[in-house]
């Protein structure tokens, strides 16, 4: 279980707040307005942003103060985050050797399956520019799948494809999570996205993160920071 007990982030003037607990197995749809705090709220659970106040805990143990590396997230960002000057196999093989060294057997039978996984199988050896932006896109979920960490964390790494291909990658991100028992928190602009893919959506407004409701409950009856974020009230 993920807990944000009582956390505070400030930044030049930016002020925003969590309390709560996230489970194995969710799928949490990060909604609201642009600089919000949603992306923030990501660096705060994958170590990238120092909080103020408060504690993040891991199944009962305080990761506040560990590095990204030490943490169980694997995150995704909307670039992808892939080293342009490796290849896709080299960009994977980082995923289960930081330091660069040799695979081994086991190692690289992973990677393969991985690739295979999702749909880059014979792909490993081009560069991530050579492919297109949903072939990014599996390349960076391949890399996730060899992680193999119990939190997910995807700040919006799907916005730039067209729907059909991110339903796609949305589904392949819910049957990753599900193999892996994994909490995913999905940063996202599009409330299509959150009805289709989320079991829950947490909205982040006016410097707080609110506890995640059920998805159809949350659209049922929306809060009002919400309906003026989308331009109902």
């Amino acid at each position: 279980m993920l807990e944000l007990d009582r956390v505070r982030v400030t930044r030049d003037g930016f002020s925003l707040g969590a309390d709560m607990q996230l489970r194995r197995g969710q799928r949490v749809a990060v909604l609201g307005a642009s600089g919000a705090g949603k992306s923030t709220l990501l660096d705060v659970v994958a170590g990238f942003q120092p909080v103020a106040a408060g504690r993040v805990l891991w199944d009962e143990a305080d990761l506040t103060r560990h590095p990204p590396q030490d943490r169980p997230v694997a995150m995704l960002f909307q670039d992808q985050n892939l080293f342009p000057h490796l290849s896709v196999d080299r960009n994977l093989a980082l995923a289960l050797r930081p330091d660069g060294g040799r695979l081994s057997a086991p190692q690289q039978q992973a990677r393969a399956q991985a690739l295979a996984r999702v749909g880059l199988e014979g792909l490993g050896g081009r560069k991530p520019g050579s492919l297109s932006g949903g072939q990014q896109a599996r390349a960076a979920l391949a890399r996730v799948l060899l992680q193999a960490r119990p939190v997910l964390a995807l700040d919006e790494p799907f916005g730039a494809l067209g729907p059909a291909l991110k339903a796609e990658m949305l589904a392949l991100v819910a049957e990753v999570a599900a193999e892996l028992d994994a909490l995913v928190l999905l940063v996202t602009h599009a409330p299509e996205d959150a009805r289709a893919f989320a079991t829950d959506v947490m909205l982040v407004a006016d410097g707080q993160t609110h506890p995640p409701r059920a998805t159809r409950a949350f659209f049922a009856d929306p809060p009002a920071a919400f309906r003026r974020y989308a331009g109902d009230a």
